[in-house]
């Protein structure tokens, strides 16, 4: 069976779209249970919406946010 899951499980909060394979939690939990007409179905349109979804880094610590913060006042002044 074809999946989409390239081990990196984590869901976009603004467009509910799993960071690695583009697939909501339904989807993903349902995924067995998909006839392989609607795993391909689903699975054509996964990169359309990988697009819209925002790339960041999975775990943005806050000692890390406040770091680049820091960089780019020094940097504007």
């Amino acid at each position: 069976m074809i999946s989409p899951c390239i081990l990196v499980c984590s869901i976009d909060l603004k467009t509910g779209y799993c960071f690695g394979c583009g697939r909501t939690r339904d989807e993903i939990a349902g995924w067995m249970d998909y006839t392989d007409a609607e795993r391909r179905r689903l699975m054509d349109i996964l990169p359309a919406r990988l697009e819209t979804i925002e790339r960041r880094p999975r775990r943005e610590t806050k000692r890390r946010r406040l770091a680049q913060q820091s960089a780019k006042e020094r940097d504007s002044a």
